[in-house]
């Protein structure tokens, strides 16, 4: 595998990079740490012949209890004691992304918009010709429910669940200006595995907005996959709320890694507030959540399993919760 030709362009400020996207509409990639991007790359999925490198770009940098630039360092998040301790479910899910080596060059902002996975899509070009290519690269179809509408492949984040269950915000820029707005309208849940956020085009991920009032709130991040570790999710939950001993008061709940979108369940979780969570209610809750998630086969491990296991990690996460964030 190599690398084609393209152009590399490092701009110093956020301002540049909107200039350029502006000036290079539909033709590149943005790069931040490159551990997904650079692979697909080499393996002809989806090639634009520029780069616009966001490494020189201060403001993308830096984090605090406030704030997580988009290029910040996993692995210096990781590091940050007291920032795992205020929130607990992005602690968690820092020290699930991949592996120590990945993390010391993936970055926030390449995790939350981390391109989704596929059994068909995420192989060589080869052995994608011979199958007959797919919607995602190359082709006219989905092959994993054949049609010739919508991509099934899956959102493959481990950061996503958690910011939402913390109700972090996001900042983007873009030729319109700035704007800012919560985790969960990132993405599109009404979309598919290609067209899956919200972003309008050339719009560049700035920063993440920590809100204080979730702040050393219990939570946690749980996360399935094959290998304990490098692995993407098969199922990512995230939980994070407040208890008055076994009453709820507030909870929040999102689930990634089994759809083309991560996805928050308030609908579901604002009926539990002032409800006292007893084990067979939290079981029969953990049951309906199941309910409401639909996997498909694109993955290495079977829908049916990866949907069982969806009232496990949230029954597990929400006792998180309920033991005040003790592991």
């Amino acid at each position: 595998m190599h690398l084609d030709p393209f152009e590399l362009h490092r701009p110093a400020s956020v301002e540049e990079v909107v200039s350029l996207s502006g000036r290079l509409a539909g033709q590149f990639d943005y790069l931040a740490g490159g551990t997904d991007l650079l692979p697909n790359y080499k393996m002809h999925l989806n090639l634009r012949p520029h780069l616009v490198a966001l490494e020189d770009v201060p403001e993308l940098r830096g984090h605090s209890l406030d704030r997580l630039g988009a290029m910040e360092r996993l692995a210096d998040v990781e590091q940050d004691r007291g920032l795992a301790a205020a929130y607990p479910p992005i602690g968690d899910a820092v020290r699930e992304v991949a592996t120590p080596l990945v993390r010391s060059s993936g970055t926030v902002g390449g995790n939350l918009l981390v391109e989704t996975r596929c059994f068909f899509f995420n192989q060589s070009y080869f052995w994608r010709e011979s199958l007959g290519f797919c919607l995602k690269a190359d082709g006219d179809r989905c092959h994993v429910v054949p049609q010739k509408k919508k991509c099934y492949a899956t959102f493959s984040g481990d950061l996503a669940p958690a910011l939402m269950a913390v109700e972090a915000e996001v900042e983007v820029a873009g030729g319109e200006g700035r704007r800012r707005f919560p985790v969960e309208r990132l993405y599109d849940v009404g979309g598919d595995g290609i067209h899956r956020t919200t972003l309008r085009p050339g719009e560049l991920l700035v920063a993440v907005h920590l809100p204080v009032h979730s702040r050393s709130r219990p939570g946690a991040y749980l996360k399935l996959r094959v290998r304990p570790s490098y692995d993407f999710p098969e199922l990512g939950v995230a939980a994070s709320g407040t208890m008055d001993g076994t009453r709820v008061q507030r909870l929040r709940l999102a689930i990634g890694g089994a759809e083309m979108a991560p996805r928050r369940y308030d609908a579901m979780t604002d009926r539990l507030v002032g409800e006292t969570l007893s084990a067979d209610r939290l079981a029969a809750f953990a049951l309906e959540m199941e309910r409401s998630v639909r996997p498909v086969h694109n993955t290495f491990l079977l829908p049916d399993y990866r949907k069982r296991m969806v009232s496990v990690y949230v029954r597990r996460a929400i006792e998180r919760v309920q033991a005040g964030g003790a592991k």
